[in-house]
């Protein structure tokens, strides 16, 4: 069982990052962060916040990239995963291969804020890209589940 403590935040895939940003705070009042890049990834991205939920509006930064092709899919954008926090992404990735769940990429990955994370393929999660992230604060684990105070010893 994967132990998931909450939502993270649910990403939606938005043609225009700026207008996007502009709707939430001027339609909804919502707190829109600065845009993040995210070159690894060919991507750039904003969080709204909304009460205890944030909202990951991504755009891409290249034709080729993942998020471009969720794009010509659906050109108006739209609902792309939704993120669930845990405390250890390792022993939720154990956990995600123990319950027979493919792991996009194989083992996870420093995100753009450097904690752990990996995303579940959607045709064994009822059709959505579900993403796994470390929570914030459980820093005490270095991106492959070792405890950083154990590393020193």
């Amino acid at each position: 069982m994967i132990d998931i403590d909450g939502v993270s935040h649910i990403g939606i895939v938005v043609p225009d990052l700026e207008a996007a940003c502009v709707f939430f705070a001027d339609k909804f009042g919502c707190p829109v962060g600065e845009p993040i890049d995210v070159p690894g990834q060919a991507l750039r991205l904003a969080y709204v916040v909304v009460g205890p939920v944030k909202i990951e509006l991504l755009t891409p930064t290249a034709p080729n990239s993942a998020i471009a092709r969720f794009l010509d899919r659906n050109p108006k954008g739209g609902l792309h995963h939704v993120a669930f926090s845990v405390v250890d992404a390792q022993v939720a990735a154990d956990a995600s291969l123990g319950a027979g769940l493919q792991i996009i990429g194989g083992v996870p990955q420093p995100g753009h804020h450097g904690r752990p994370l990996f995303f579940l393929h959607p045709k064994d999660t009822l059709g959505a890209l579900f993403e796994i992230e470390q929570r914030e604060g459980a820093q005490d684990r270095s991106p492959t589940g070792q405890r950083r105070n154990d590393a020193k010893a």
